[in-house]
Formats: C-alpha cells, sequence, structure tokens
C-alpha cells in the first residue's frame, strides 16, 4: 500500500518563509536565557501590573535564586516544585530551577491539598517554592519533612513591593548564621551567595520539566521534556509565525505553569527578546484588552474560550480598545469555532489559526500557516521536522490511507523521552520511535489533519464505534447551545448509553425531546444521546480543556 504520509504533502503548503527542516540548537534553556540576557541586557523582558524587569534583572535574580537552591542542597536532576500564577516569581524560579540541572515540576495554584499531595510524592519533590497560601496548605507535609528547601513569596511581593529595586547585597554563604526554613523569595534574589559558583554547561539531553498528563490512557503521569524538546519546539514556531528578535510583545495570559504556556508565552518570547505581558488574572478582562492597547502587543497564543469571551466584551464592542496591533495568534487545546476565528481576525488585522499539540510533544506538532490557506475544522500541517502517520485503531501495524480515520502518531525533535518511573506507560506511548498520540484523526490529500475524538473517548454501542465529537457538532448546531458535551455511560448489560450535557445561551430553553429530534435528522439511532442533562457550566482545565470524565463522575455519583 502508497504510504502517501512518507510523502509529506504538507511541506507544499508551507508558507513562503517556512523551510521544511531546521537547524537545531545545542543550547540548553538557562543558556538560551543568558545568551538573550547577554545580547539584549536593557531590553524588557516582563511587564507585570505596571512594573517592568529587563533581561538583565530576570537573568541575575534568577542566578541568585539559583545560588540559594544549591546552598540548601539541591542536586542535579533533583525535581522542585514551582506553584505561582503567572508572575516574575514563575519565570525567575522556572529558569533558577534549570540553572542548577534541576527539573521543574510546575502545578496549577488552583489545586487543592490532594492534588498538590499526589504530585509531590509521585516524583519525590523535596524542594517547593511558592506562594505563601500554598506553604499554608501544605503544613502536613512539611511537618512530615517533605521538603528539605522551601522558599516562600508573599503576597506583596512585586505587587506593592519591588525586590528588583536595585537594593542587592553580596554574602558568603558562612555570612548565613541560621538556615531559615522556609526563607524568603525576595530574600533570595537580593541578597547573593558570592562564593557559590554555577555551571548549567550540561547537555540539552537533560531532563528539563516533568509535566503532569493524562495521556493516553487517563491515568495522570509526568511526561518527561528534554531541553532539547522545549528548544525544538521554540525554534519551529518563531520561524512557523515568522516571529522577529527584539521585536515583538506577547500576551501571556495562558498559564505558564502548563506546558503550552511554558513554552509558547515564555520560553519563545525569551528566546528572542520579546517583552511578555504578564497576566496573573486572565479573568480580569478589561485590564488585559487595555494592556494590549497600551503596550502595543503582538503575539498572542492562547485557548478558543479566551478568544471568545474578548469578542463579547462590551467595552471592545464600543471602541474602547484597539488591538489591531496583534500579528498573530496561537489557538489550542480545543477545536476553534470558524466564526470565533473571523470575528477576531477582523478587529485585530492580525491572523488567528489553530494548532494542535500535547504535554507529550512540549507543546505543540501542527499549526494552519499564517498566510496560506486555513481549512475550517483543521488543526493545520505538521511542523517542520514532525512526521505523522494515521494508523488503524485496533493495529497499529496498519497505516490507513489518507481521508480514513486513525490515530495520529508523530516523530519530531520535540516529542518527550518517556512519562517518569512508569516504563509500562511509556512503552504503550512511545512505540518503535513514535509517540501515539490517543487522538482520532484524519488527514486531507494536502496534508491538512482533522480531529475527530480521543481514543480513550471512544463510546461503544451495541458494536459500533460512536465519536462524541460528532455528536457534539450536531448539538452545537440547535440555536441556543453554548456548549455541548459527549460520553459514555456503562450499563449494567456492559455496553454503554450516549449521555449528553447542554449548556445553554443565557434565556434560552429547550426540551430533551427537542434535542433527540433534532439528533435524529443528522445521526444513526444508536449514535442519539439515551439522555440529555442540561447543565449551568462546563468542566475544563485551566487550559480550557473540557473534562469528559468530571460529568460522567458526577452522573456516577448521582446515580449510585
Amino acid at each position: 500500500m502508497k504510504n502517501i504520509y512518507k510523502q509529506k504533502p504538507w511541506l507544499e503548503y508551507y508558507d513562503r518563509f517556512v523551510p521544511p527542516s531546521l537547524p537545531y540548537s545545542t543550547l540548553n534553556i538557562p543558556q538560551m536565557l543568558e545568551k538573550t540576557s547577554l545580547e539584549f541586557p536593557d531590553s524588557i523582558c516582563l511587564d507585570y501590573l505596571g512594573r517592568e524587569y529587563s533581561y538583565h534583572q530576570i537573568n541575575c535574580a534568577s542566578d541568585s535564586l539559583a545560588k540559594w537552591l544549591s546552598f540548601y542542597g539541591v542536586k542535579r536532576g533533583e525535581r522542585v516544585g514551582v506553584i505561582f500564577p503567572n508572575s516574575p516569581q514563575f519565570v525567575i524560579s522556572f529558569f533558577a530551577v534549570l540553572k542548577i540541572g534541576g527539573i521543574v515540576v510546575a502545578m496549577n495554584p488552583l489545586y487543592k491539598e490532594p492534588e498538590f499531595r499526589r504530585i509531590i510524592q509521585d516524583c519525590d519533590v523535596r524542594c517547593l517554592i511558592c506562594m505563601e497560601d500554598q506553604y499554608c496548605l501544605l503544613q502536613d507535609l512539611v511537618e512530615q519533612e517533605q521538603f528539605h528547601c522551601l522558599v516562600i513569596s508573599k503576597k506583596e511581593d512585586f505587587i506593592r513591593d519591588d525586590p528588583l529595586d536595585g537594593s542587592y547585597e553580596k554574602i558568603e554563604d558562612t555570612e548565613i548564621r541560621s538556615i531559615q526554613n522556609p526563607t524568603a523569595f525576595t530574600d533570595c534574589i537580593r541578597k547573593e551567595i558570592r562564593n557559590i559558583t554555577l555551571d548549567f554547561s550540561f547537555s540539552s539531553e537533560t531532563p528539563a520539566i516533568f509535566q503532569y498528563t493524562g495521556g493516553t490512557t487517563g491515568t495522570p503521569k509526568a511526561a518527561i521534556g528534554l531541553h532539547k524538546n522545549i528548544i525544538a519546539n521554540t525554534l519551529q514556531f518563531l520561524t512557523w509565525c515568522d516571529l522577529q528578535v527584539a521585536a515583538e510583545t506577547f500576551v501571556a495570559m495562558i498559564p505558564l505553569y502548563h506546558v503550552y504556556g511554558m513554552v509558547l508565552a515564555m520560553v519563545l518570547g525569551i528566546r528572542i527578546a520579546a517583552k511578555l505581558l504578564l497576566f496573573p488574572d486572565p479573568r480580569d478582562q478589561d485590564f488585559v484588552l487595555q494592556s494590549i492597547t497600551d503596550k502595543k502587543a503582538t503575539f498572542f497564543p492562547g485557548v478558543p474560550n479566551f478568544y471568545a469571551s474578548i469578542l463579547s466584551n462590551k467595552k471592545l464592542q464600543a471602541g474602547k480598545y484597539d488591538l489591531r496591533s496583534i500579528k498573530a495568534c496561537i489557538s489550542g487545546s480545543a477545536p476553534l469555532p470558524a466564526r470565533v476565528k473571523a470575528e477576531f481576525e477582523r478587529i485585530t488585522g492580525g491572523k488567528l489559526v489553530e494548532g494542535y499539540g500535547l504535554s507529550e510533544a512540549p507543546t505543540a506538532a501542527h499549526c494552519n500557516p499564517l498566510m496560506g490557506q486555513n481549512k475550517s475544522g483543521s488543526f493545520g500541517l505538521p511542523l517542520p521536522d514532525v512526521e505523522c502517520m494515521v494508523v488503524d485503531v485496533e493495529n497499529d501495524q496498519k497505516i490507513v490511507d489518507c481521508g480514513e480515520q486513525g490515530e495520529l502518531l508523530i516523530r519530531g525533535p520535540q516529542v518527550m523521552a518517556g512519562y517518569f518511573q512508569n516504563r509500562s506507560e511509556s512503552k504503550l506511548a512511545l512505540r518503535n520511535g513514535w509517540l501515539h498520540t490517543g487522538d482520532i484523526v484524519h488527514m486531507d490529500e494536502q496534508g491538512y489533519f482533522y480531529f475527530v475524538d480521543r481514543k480513550k473517548d471512544l463510546i461503544k454501542v451495541g458494536g459500533f464505534q460512536v465519536w462524541p465529537n460528532e455528536i457534539e457538532e450536531v448539538l452545537f448546531q440547535i440555536r441556543g447551545v453554548k456548549n455541548a458535551v459527549v460520553a459514555g455511560i456503562q450499563e449494567e448489560t456492559g455496553d454503554e448509553k450516549v449521555i449528553a450535557w447542554l449548556m445553554l445561551d443565557e434565556g434560552t430553553t429547550l426540551e430533551s425531546e427537542t434535542v433527540r429530534d433534532h439528533c435524529r435528522e443528522f445521526l444513526a439511532a444508536y449514535k442519539i444521546p439515551k439522555e440529555v442533562i442540561f447543565v449551568d457550566e462546563i468542566p475544563r482545565t485551566s487550559v480550557g480543556k473540557i473534562l469528559r470524565r468530571e460529568l460522567v463522575k458526577r452522573y456516577d455519583e448521582k446515580r449510585s
């Protein structure tokens, strides 16, 4: 059988400035920051709530914190928990950990204690850098001596106070008479330990991050992202988006503790000496829009919900904000509605394109071209040096024909090294050099890929395969449906039944049977939802992914 994927038809549809292959740097991530800081020391790195910090300041602050971590005995390869919203603390901590060869385990600051505990214990985090709220939440682990190093930031740090105001002090490690644990974050960046040196000349093959993900099976585990994986993905995107060095202003609204924001907002921005506009609370939409207007933001990675929500802003509609400085937006984590794309491009004059990625390839593998054709419903073309195959869902040795549905396999320089201490899951995900994504897709003759559904979300009804996304698309056609989620619920017979959860526009009412009647026009009988449940909200992750399993869990709890 002719393997069209080997022929890479997508290369013909790249923008003219995108080559099929790229020369990848051997620098590790802290060396990249060091290089940018040396070349552009006075350029603004971070813009945070009205204060600006230069590349020189951020580089020096991360040096100083790194020396304190070394003083406390944090070793190369040790996992360090970093728990901050989008803030200078996150950026400084991220690079400080990497400068001593540590591994960043970034966590959502909104997690509850059991969620923190599971991750901390799963990968044996012994050093924690966080806000005082999280420190208080984790007192039980502190008392159990889980941590040998604690660095705590107060709420007023970088808000009411300016710890990078130039009041630095150089000290010897012998001058620290008693090791305080926890240590104040501001002390670690204001008091540099003079007689500790840093050596971050290690290989880019070294692990940089552990990103927790459900992967293909839904069981949370730590994907190991190497320095070279992240560096490679930044080069792919700065080329794909035609970004210019020392000329861009990034909207860093997507959470930096998630690999999407970490790579496309933070590391990519720092690599090209961009100014990063940090937003600790993306819900403060007017502040975000005023900042974009005033600071002339040019690049805005996000998720469909961000863009859709911005479009409904009354002050924007009244002309108070000007977003025409925006040149490029990358949308990920969920399908981008065509109407959102069209309207956002109209008000900005820039491009909003859909991409595809996953934590196991931090962070993206596909994207629609900025200047070329964007096809409705497609997440675009493979990035330079990304190879793809689509294989049969039941037999990964069988490559399906162009246009047929199957599981997406990818191979490329950004693909992870595996899962931490989970050999069985690693073998399932990485087979014969190919990452099995667990996503069901199809590719057209021009090399554009289309998402069908997650393999693990497949519903089996009477021996038939049912993809939730297919039903959701039909439900979205109903006037008044704001959001729709479909999942399978196990019945006593062992079969599954299709359940639909609908979130309606304000003031809209619908009857379950009206919904089912609509589905009968477009779907086979076995695909029609057995139950339709109306909800006030749809649970999502911090980057906009729908949590089907949470809805299923709630249903099961009510049923039992």
